[in-house]
């Protein structure tokens, strides 16, 4: 029996040897290995789901003890979250910056720590780099460009961006993919699909599947840079009538499913106060623009850039006429709108806006909503359901509002998770959407403008008017139409003048006057 154990344990010893000299020669990184990644999610899933059985056993539900323990809980899984999804990299990391965007969807300590993703993502080395243009462009880097900076602009998930000339002289950014990140997005998404369904057997409340989806849909596109320039193509020609948008051309020479190369763009993020207060840049008219452009993309063309967080969207002071602009960049992912689905969230948001609560309860429930409308309505605009029935047109937003919002997000978490089951898939992206969107508003001191609220009736009443006259049968009736929108458009610049005469700065003057002047 000795003998066995002995001979066993030699050929274990071999075989780990071996193993280990195969691994070394090739220089492979034990991170690469599939076993490696999945024991790493699958550990860190226990240590979470394991805090979260055994810490109330002693604690009274509902009691402050029990408020207090419950966020310093969320607290340390939301830390393993983050120490996983910087361990294993690309697709996790994505994932992790998705959960760091929706806020008042999930409890602040998630939000707040998974935020410090979009400034953690791995960087690849130079020679990783080359590697990939000799593969994809099949030429060295010198024989493509004069200069190519060692040091990315910035690093993200699945790719960074180097600042190359070319041999005509014009500046461009190069964006490569991650090597390994191809090879490795699949295996991962098995991985999360599968300590998920762990996660929501042993607590049925867990609904968040809807993340796995989403990832399975998206993460091709988003590795398919070819996709992204088709994208940032159509959607410069879809807003080609707004001069303050700029998105960088792209070079198709020097494209492929893995590298993009487009025009070199500078510019502040649009979330650097700073930046703007030292270039003279309007904060409000940023914040009008940004709102602009989004409710066009949203209501009337239903084709939407899905990731404006801060470092997508950069401002600038045009050189030439010194006009103020918004370069809009990362054309990966887009969602692109059903009509039935868009029509309706233009209603919706038409409800919301006049504060119409019976059409909030139809277009909610339309939307997949059900009796859990109340919840939506809340979520989608980032409001308490007392504004939601005031007009949030007409209700300013307050610190305890907000606060009240997060701690909700803590309090009906499972409904939460239940809602964004319940509604359609296209919904989730617009919800991320709104929150990185709120998110830049909220940095900017612009949230709730009346603006914002007038750009989007704008563009809700052009999309369902040009929806009935696509189903109008007589000239007549597309007439008639036609003049109920310019009546409406009319009515709102006159609402827009209205609001512009009262806060204007002569205004205020002649109020302070009128008392010396009687």
């Amino acid at each position: 029996m000795a003998g066995r154990l002995l001979k066993v344990s030699s050929l274990a010893t071999a075989v780990f040897a071996s193993s280990g000299f195969y691994l070394y020669n090739r220089q492979l990184d034990f991170n690469d290995l599939s076993i490696i990644r999945f024991g790493r999610a699958a550990a860190t899933t226990a240590v979470i789901s394991y805090d979260y059985l055994t810490a109330f056993k002693h604690v009274e539900h509902g009691t402050e003890e029990y408020w207090a323990l419950k966020s310093k809980v969320h607290q340390r899984a939301a830390a393993h979250l983050l120490d996983l999804c910087c361990a294993n990299r690309g697709t996790f990391i994505k994932v992790g910056q998705h959960l760091g965007a929706l806020d008042y969807l999930l409890p602040e300590e998630y939000t707040a720590t998974l935020k410090v993703l979009h400034s953690r993502a791995p960087q690849s080395s130079m020679e990783e780099i080359k590697q990939v243009i000799r593969e994809d462009l099949g030429k060295e880097l010198s024989e493509l460009f004069v200069s190519f900076e060692e040091k990315p602009q910035g690093t993200a998930s699945l790719a960074q961006v180097h600042k190359a000339v070319l041999h005509d002289g014009r500046t461009v950014a190069v964006k490569v993919q991650h090597p390994k990140v191809q090879r490795q997005s699949s295996k991962d998404i098995v991985v999360m699909e599968v300590l998920l369904r762990a996660v929501h057997w042993l607590f049925p409340d867990f609904a968040f599947m809807w993340l796995v989806d989403e990832a399975k849909k998206n993460m091709p596109l988003e590795l398919d840079f070819i996709n992204e320039g088709h994208n940032a193509e159509r959607v410069a020609n879809m807003l080609a009538h707004y001069p303050f948008l700029k998105i960088p051309m792209i070079h198709w020479d020097l494209s492929t499913k893995r590298i993009l190369t487009m025009d070199f763009a500078e510019g502040g993020q649009v979330n650097d106060r700073d930046y703007m207060k030292e270039h003279d840049i309007n904060v409000n008219e940023i914040s009008e623009n940004l709102g602009k452009m989004y409710s066009e993309m949203i209501f009337v063309h239903g084709f939407v850039h899905c990731d404006p967080h801060p470092g997508n969207v950069l401002v600038r002071k045009c050189p030439e006429n010194k006009k103020t602009e918004i370069v809009l960049l990362d054309h990966g992912l887009y969602q692109i709108l059903q009509p039935d689905f868009r029509l309706d969230y233009c209603r919706l948001w038409q409800a919301l806006i006049n504060s119409d609560m019976s059409k909030v309860e139809r277009y909610s429930r339309r939307l997949g909503a059900g009796d859990l409308y109340p919840l939506f309505a809340c979520v989608l605009t980032a409001r308490s359901w007392t504004a939601v029935n005031a007009g949030i047109s007409s209700v300013p937003v307050t610190h305890s509002e907000d606060v009240e919002i997060r701690t909700n997000a803590t309090l009906y978490l499972p409904q939460i998770s239940e809602l964004l089951n319940r509604v359609p898939r296209q919904m989730l992206l617009l919800l991320k959407t709104n929150d990185l969107l709120r998110g830049i508003e909220t940095t900017l001191q612009t949230r709730a403008a009346s603006s914002s609220f007038i750009n989007m009736s704008r563009c809700c009443i052009r999309a369902l008017a040009r929806h009935k006259k696509s189903k109008a049968q007589s000239r007549r009736r597309r007439l008639q139409i036609k003049l109920a929108e310019s009546l409406s458009l009319w009515k709102l610049a006159l609402y827009e003048l209205f609001l512009w005469v009262r806060g204007s700065v002569s205004v205020h003057w002649l109020t302070a006057l009128l008392p010396f002047l009687h």
